[in-house]
């Protein structure tokens, strides 16, 4: 069982990302608007009910997710020169999510700054296409890390057991994991602190799951992004005073998918991120049925905007996606600790 001093460590981590972070908000927020550094809203020839019903976003500062993997590295570098008890930075847990988020991070900035200056694919940031090649080459990286330096190569079943599916196979599931958790959560971000608050809900889910797993420096680093996103909520709660930007929903989307695999609970993801999923699938549906059929299923996807549609107000529909996220999130939790006393997470110890 978790000792009073880790368990104050993870809490106090958590409380110090969001100080940090409400810190220098200001900073980053003089620096967005200063800079105009403002959201492209997409054009009302080519998405006319969107354009209708976020027109008011328009300039609204973007890039706001630096604040989330600026912190987290600031105070991972903080503790591991200076108040070394509380470093939460380790080889096997945390030195690969906190390195993806950053690297994802920078890639999203990039891509964020092209949008707002109208550059790249029809100035709108970087290409779809070369944006799945850049993250698909985190993802890589990421499972080469896995494979080789971790020595992973079975799947975690839940109340069934550990499955070697070797090293192939399991890179290639790490990937396709790392990748469609990135776009979700990336689809999810278009509404005020909808994206910010599932994502938290499901870095807490992993947190509880990594704690009784005896993963401390794992939980803790997850305790450090909620601070962080708890900070970012309280600026991008409706009206946003910025929003994540791909920098933000990228990087978490890529870090998530990471952490459930650390945990060798992915296949709980689709349930504690089931919001994401529900996000990307009615986007797909809305694609697949208009290329074969012509005719949309939704008013507008993904869902929250068919909601918003509907007449919904933006706060209603963000709080009611919360309450469903915590909802799956602590089912999540349930199952993974029936899972550890039920003996088939028999690697990971009894909690």
């Amino acid at each position: 069982m978790v000792d009073a001093f880790t368990l104050t460590k993870i809490l106090f981590l958590g409380t110090a990302s969001f100080v940090v972070a409400m810190c220098w908000t200001p900073l980053l927020t003089h620096t967005l608007y200063r800079f105009r550094l403002g959201k492209s809203i997409r054009s009302a020839v080519t998405a006319p009910m969107f354009a209708k019903l976020h027109a008011k976003k328009a300039g609204v500062p973007t890039m706001g997710g630096v604040l989330i993997w600026g912190t987290t590295g600031m105070l991972a570098l903080f503790f591991s020169v200076y108040a070394t008890e509380f470093n939460f930075l380790s080889r096997a847990q945390t030195w690969l999510p906190l390195a993806a988020l950053i690297a994802a991070g920078m890639i999203g900035l990039a891509d964020d700054f092209m949008n707002v200056f109208k550059k790249g694919s029809h100035g709108g940031g970087i290409h779809i296409r070369h944006r799945l090649v850049l993250y698909a080459a985190v993802a890589i990286i990421g499972a080469w890390w896995f494979t080789v330096k971790l020595g992973f190569d079975s799947l975690h079943i839940p109340f069934v057991g550990d499955v070697v599916v070797g090293v192939v196979p399991y890179a290639v599931f790490f990937v396709c994991v790392i990748v469609g958790t990135s776009f979700s959560v990336n689809q999810t971000d278009g509404l005020d602190g909808l994206a910010g608050g599932t994502v938290a809900s499901a870095f807490g889910a992993y947190s509880l799951i990594a704690v009784m797993q005896g993963r401390y420096d794992l939980a803790a680093f997850c305790a450090v992004v909620m601070g962080a996103l708890f900070a970012f909520l309280w600026f991008n709660i409706y009206p946003a005073r910025f929003i994540m930007g791909d920098t933000g929903a990228m990087s978490l989307g890529v870090t998530l998918g990471i952490v459930a695999m650390l945990t060798h609970q992915p296949l709980l993801l689709p349930l504690i991120g089931f919001v994401f999923v529900l996000e990307m699938m009615t986007t797909m549906i809305q694609i697949i049925s208009k290329k074969l059929f012509g005719k949309k299923v939704f008013l507008i996807a993904p869902i929250h905007h068919h909601f918003e549609a509907l007449g919904w107000p933006e706060p209603k529909v963000v709080m009611r996606f919360w309450v469903i996220s915590w909802m799956t999130a602590a089912l999540g939790v349930l199952l993974a600790l029936l899972d550890i006393v039920g003996g088939s997470s028999h690697i990971y110890g009894a909690f």
